[in-house]
């Protein structure tokens, strides 16, 4: 029997970098146990020319890269999301599509990006400070112990990391000493 391969939505209001970026890292980081896909709000249309400059300077395979409306993954036959997480504060306040199977959800706001201004090393600095942010609370986020945590310890987790990656770093190990405690989620 194989572990299950979860689900994970980015949502975002533009869809064009914040969650994009988190889609990217997911898919690679995460293969093989985690899925990626993202979502805008009020999606823009197309990806951030920054967004892609950067995943493809990092080798990362940009293929995937559409802006897409939330609407697409609330439909029949989309695919059943296990984790929904928001990416801006614009996303974290407004209302969210019922999505099926209850995924649990959490608030990792990233400043945009995209609204940047300055020198173009200032933009590309901000989009490569997105990047960093989001692949460490992704990084995090994979290595949970997800078989060993009960929802409860699971959502703290998923809080937690939102909220102040450092302290999730520090208590990584206590968290998996508390995990191997717990019973397998269900």
């Amino acid at each position: 029997m194989s572990d299950p391969i979860y689900n994970v939505l980015f949502l975002c209001t533009g869809n064009s970098a914040r969650s994009i970026i988190g889609e990217a890292i997911i898919n690679l980081v995460g293969a093989g146990k985690f899925k990626g896909y993202s979502v805008g709000s009020h999606p823009k249309g197309a990806v951030h020319p920054y967004t892609m400059q950067l995943l493809k300077s990092l080798n990362y395979d940009t293929s995937f890269a559409r802006s897409k409306d939330r609407e697409e993954f609330a439909k029949p036959g989309a695919p059943e999301m296990d984790f929904v997480f928001t990416v801006c504060d614009d996303a974290a306040n407004e209302s969210c599509p019922i999505w099926p199977g209850q995924p649990m959800t959490a608030h990792w706001g990233v400043p945009d990006p995209a609204a940047v201004e300055g020198s173009e090393a200032e933009k590309h600095l901000a989009f490569a400070d997105t990047y960093r942010m989001l692949n460490n609370r992704i990084s995090i986020f994979v290595s949970l112990p997800m078989n060993k945590l009960d929802k409860l310890a699971l959502q703290k987790s998923l809080d937690q990391i939102g909220r102040n990656q450092l302290a999730l770093e520090k208590s990584l190990d206590e968290i998996g000493q508390v995990g191997r405690s717990l019973p397998k989620a269900g």
